[in-house]
C-alpha cells in the first residue's frame, strides 16, 4: 500500500528506470498472470485469446496508474481508439482514459466491452473474435463498430 492508503499494482518483473513496456514485455507479465490461474477449464483456443486479451488490458491499465502515480500530472491529450494497439510511456493518460471509458461502457454494453478487450488488446480478428464469443461474425462487426464511435465520442468529450 502507498503512503495514500492506495493498493499499488505490482511492478513489472525486472523494470528499471525509464522503462519504456514493448510488446515482449506486456506478453510476459500476461503471461504470468494467466499462468497463475490454475482453475480455468479452457474450453478452447479462442477461449484462451478472450482470457489473454483480458491479461493484456489488465498489464496496460496497472502500468499506466503506476507511471501516473510516478509522474502526477501532465498534459492531457486526445487518445482515439485505433484498429492496432500501441503503447509507449507518453500514452499512459490515454490508456487510463480507454480503461474509464471501457469501465463505463460495461454498465452499458458488456459485449462490446468484450469486443473491443479481443479486438483492441488482444488483437484479434473478427473471425477469432466471433469465436472466443460465441456470436456471428456479423454481430462482432456491428458491435465493434458501435463500441468504437462510442470509446470515441467519449474519449474525445475527455
Amino acid at each position: 500500500m502507498g503512503s495514500s492508503g492506495i493498493v499499488q499494482p505490482p511492478p513489472l518483473l525486472d523494470e528499471h528506470d525509464g522503462h519504456t513496456l514493448n510488446a515482449t514485455a506486456v506478453v510476459h507479465e500476461a503471461y504470468l498472470r494467466i499462468a497463475g490461474l490454475d482453475r480455468i477449464d479452457w474450453q478452447n483456443r479462442a477461449h484462451f485469446f478472450a482470457i489473454a486479451s483480458q491479461a493484456i488490458r489488465r498489464v496496460l491499465v496497472d502500468y499506466a496508474v503506476r507511471r501516473n502515480a510516478a509522474k502526477r500530472g501532465g498534459g492531457r491529450k486526445r487518445v482515439e481508439l485505433r484498429e492496432v494497439a500501441l503503447f509507449d510511456d507518453s500514452d499512459t493518460h490515454g490508456v487510463l482514459a480507454l480503461h474509464q471509458a471501457r469501465e463505463r461502457l460495461q454498465a452499458l454494453e458488456e459485449r462490446q466491452v468484450r469486443v473491443v478487450e479481443c479486438r483492441f488488446f488482444g488483437g484479434m480478428s473478427i473471425e477469432e473474435t466471433a469465436v472466443a464469443l460465441d456470436v456471428s461474425k456479423a454481430t462482432v462487426k456491428r458491435d465493434w463498430v458501435l463500441a468504437r464511435a462510442w470509446l470515441n465520442r467519449e474519449l474525445s468529450d475527455a
